[in-house]
């Protein structure tokens, strides 16, 4: 039985019977246990996000027996014509915002209400929706959160009732951030001052008076507080601070910072609680301090949250088996329900990570001290025991609040360069007694996972070192080591083991899900790959290894990079959520972030519901953070996201302003994205991006085929296809934008016949029409 759900207000919400609570579609009329014409059906689903699955749409009309059989078959064509996508457990129009998002509010409309947009939002996904901001109205008025111009927040999305205005409306759940007269500029000197210019589309440029120029020189980046807003002329600015040359990585990951409202500066009110912390006791703890337990780290990592420990099985029972411990810094000792080091690590969700900075979720006294697992020190933790068969088959698990101290801090070529036969003076002390088990752990884990099948998905990750200066020195892929997989296996068996103890438990969580891809995402995929004469299964029990067949069919081959972009970009976007529908791309039933509560707030949610399940003692979960659970975790993903963006973001700009002085110069690239505009070309020694305006490939008339994922000159035959190598000349880099823009060397192609003859009438599938020489690139992510 499920619970009837709630608003925040405590109402429970309407149960939408069909012939009292649903809306029509015009005049169609609807007969209760009759399935009502597609335009009903798809405004339903549109206008009743919270009753958009299938048990919901049934419910609602009145359908049962043969009828839902119908039903089913009718929506799955609508995903299988891209009229709908599955998102979770519900089904929604494509595009469509989710129940509850983070808004940024830009602006007014005729009548003064307020607007707001998706804080995050793909530029190639069209213009953001535009939400009507709620404030009024309802129960509980005089508590309700206010939000003002230029705030961000978080907010509960309804269909709008009423047609010609905004699509949506919203509900101030919460105030993320208030508009502050502050933010970020580049410095341009003039003979009266100076000038402030936007580091962003939507900024605005300011004026600033020779008294408050503060010694920056022209072409840094500066921080300002905006003094003066007139109706006529510039606004005035003062620069309070000057960051240095917008060159240097200190001001492009500054950049990011600013533009996606990442908090950097942690309150006095954190900071004295996190100082003013102390040792923990050993009030309902074990004494695990003579456990050799190890960490195994990046060489350059100073907050050290995790801990490993591997031996054989005693038990006769057990034949070749192993016990697995992974100890985890014990976050939620500290930092406690409410506090003000609780909001603050709310408010930012995870730590960032640039090139060369960390923006910390946690301050460092907590981070990199308190909670840092370090090498000799006795330190506080949640500790799981795993026990494994020699089939990698995990037999059972406890749980354990205890008091470590770390045998050795290691890195991952440190400990890999001991099992491979080269170790050093920390490393050949712990060979026999504690390297050589955990590999042996690890060789156990890797028959369950292969078993398990998870996506297998071999993407590089490039690194960027940095000079001294703070700018690029060079990219490289690092080596992905066995002591890089060791860690990462026996991580995700915590995170199960967490997950599956919770819900024994019936304790409420935040699972990190990962859905499986929807129907239009597979057709699309199906498409291309039939191009590749490879198939894809259909229907709707899609599992990760019939992707990891796809993948084995396209190794060593020529496309064997293309089939792995679009495999990967099939796939849905993992969130966190206080609902399980499992995780696709590792094929787990449960999981649950447990392992990194230093910089992930989702795993500091889930070490209080151990503690507070488990009576482990203090610092559990409290019946308030159950109740908000939607809203904690919808938040967590946004910032999670707004994280990668403003990682990637930094990445590009230090990349164009790498390039910068290069403009003109040939470069070999790789197609990696094709669009109706245009290719996304990759320089694989770079990893950057760039654009080649579709006007810029030649004088044809150049023919998108989403299938074939080309670009097809009409009179030539040549063109253009996903994975292509090609040779390009750098024609602009902007690097306050982090974009590139090259112009076509290669001549490209002779395409396949099926691309050639595809839609000789000049018309892309779909209907749209052909696309000219000078149409204009979206502004999309690169």
């Amino acid at each position: 039985m499920t619970k009837e759900p709630r608003s925040r207000a405590g109402h429970t919400r309407r149960s939408g019977r069909a012939g009292r609570d649903l809306p029509p579609a015009d005049d169609t009329p609807i007969i209760h246990g009759v399935i009502p014409p597609r335009d009903v059906l798809l405004r339903f689903i549109a206008d009743n996000p919270e009753q958009a699955s299938k048990r919901e749409i049934a419910k609602a009309f009145g359908l049962k027996g043969e009828a839902r059989v119908e039903l089913k078959a009718l929506l799955k064509s609508f995903e299988e014509d891209g009229l709908l996508e599955k998102r979770r457990k519900s089904l929604v129009r494509p595009g469509a915002l989710p129940p509850v998002v983070v808004l940024d509010i830009t602006t007014r409309d005729v009548d003064g209400e307020l607007i707001g947009r998706p804080a995050e939002w793909l530029d190639d996904a069209g213009v953001a929706p535009a939400v009507l901001i709620r404030q009024s109205g309802g129960v509980r008025k005089d508590k309700a959160p206010v939000a003002g111009l230029g705030d961000r927040i978080l907010a509960k999305i309804f269909p709008a009732k009423e047609r010609g205005g905004p699509a949506y409306t919203g509900r101030v759940i919460k105030v993320l951030d208030k508009k502050k007269n502050s933010g970020m500029g580049v410095f341009r000197s003039t003979t009266g001052g100076g000038r402030i210019m936007p580091i962003d589309r939507r900024g605005e440029e300011m004026e600033v008076d020779p008294e408050f120029t503060a010694g920056a020189k022209d072409g840094d980046l500066v921080e300002i507080d905006v003094v003066r807003m007139g109706r006529y002329g510039l606004p005035r600015a003062q620069i309070k601070g000057v960051v240095g040359s917008v060159a240097s990585e200190k001001a492009i990951s500054m950049i990011a910072i600013h533009a996606h409202g990442i908090p950097h500066v942690f309150p006095d009110a954190v900071i004295r609680e996190a100082e003013a912390a102390g040792p923990a006791t050993m009030s309902h703890r074990e004494d695990w301090r003579s456990l050799p337990l190890i960490t195994i780290d990046p060489a350059d990592a100073k907050d050290h949250d995790d801990a490993v420990y591997a031996e054989p099985d005693p038990s006769p029972d057990n034949p070749g088996g192993v016990i697995v411990t992974v100890a985890i810094a014990d976050v939620s000792y500290y930092v406690r329900p409410k506090s003000a080091l609780d909001r603050e690590a709310l408010k930012r969700g995870n730590s960032v990570y640039f090139p060369d900075r960390v923006v910390p979720m946690l301050p460092e006294r907590i981070s990199n001290d308190l909670c840092s697992l370090k090498e000799g020190v006795d330190r506080p933790a949640l500790a799981v025991r795993m026990v494994f068969s020699h089939e990698g088959r995990k037999a059972g698990h406890t749980f354990h609040r205890i008091m470590m101290k770390s045998a050795a801090k290691l890195s991952y070529q440190q400990a890999q360069a001991a099992i491979d036969g080269a170790p050093d003076d920390k490393t050949g002390p712990i060979l026999e007694t504690i390297l050589k088990p955990l590999w042996q752990a690890y060789r156990i884990l890797t028959v369950g996972r292969n078993r398990r099948q998870p996506l297998e998905l071999d993407m590089p990750e490039r690194k960027i070192l940095l000079k001294e200066d703070g700018t690029v020195d060079r990219v490289f892929v690092p080596p992905r080591l066995d002591a890089h997989k060791l860690i990462e296996e026996m991580m995700i068996q915590a995170n199960v083991s967490a997950a599956e103890t919770l819900e024994k438990k019936k304790q409420v969580l935040v699972y990190r899900v990962h859905d499986a891809p929807s129907l239009a995402k597979q057709e699309v995929l199906r498409e291309f790959l039939q191009t590749l004469d490879i198939s894809l299964v259909k229907g709707g029990n899609m599992r990760s290894n019939h992707f990891n067949g796809i993948l084995a069919k396209a190794k060593d081959k020529p496309f064997e990079q293309m089939v792995s972009e679009m495999v990967l970009r099939s796939q849905s976007q993992a969130i966190y959520s206080p609902e399980n529908i499992g995780h696709f791309g590792l094929n787990l039933m449960k999981y649950a972030h447990f392992t990194s509560p230093i910089r992930r707030y989702a795993d500091l949610i889930v070490h209080r519901a151990l503690v507070g399940s488990l009576g482990l003692g203090e610092g559990g979960i409290t019946p308030d953070e159950e109740a908000a659970l939607d809203d904690i975790a919808a938040e967590i993903s946004t910032f999670e996201r707004r994280a990668m963006a403003a990682e990637r973001d930094t990445v590009d700009r230090l990349i164009a302003h790498h390039l910068a002085g290069r403009v003109g110069e040939e470069f070999d690239g790789r197609v990696s994205g094709v669009t109706k505009a245009g290719l996304f070309v990759t320089l694989p020694e770079y990893g950057a991006d760039g654009f080649v305006p579709i006007s810029m490939l030649g004088r044809d008339y150049y023919i998108y085929d989403e299938a074939h994922q080309a670009l097809s000159g009409e009179k030539t035959g040549l063109g253009y296809r996903l994975g292509d190598e090609v040779r390009v000349r750098l024609a602009e880099a902007v690097p306050l934008a982090g974009s590139l823009r090259f112009d076509m060397i290669s001549e490209g192609r002779k395409m396949p016949t099926a691309v050639r003859s595809f839609h000789k009438s000049g018309r892309r599938k779909g209907g749209a029409p052909r696309h000219q020489p000078g149409t204009r690139p979206p502004r999309g992510r690169r």
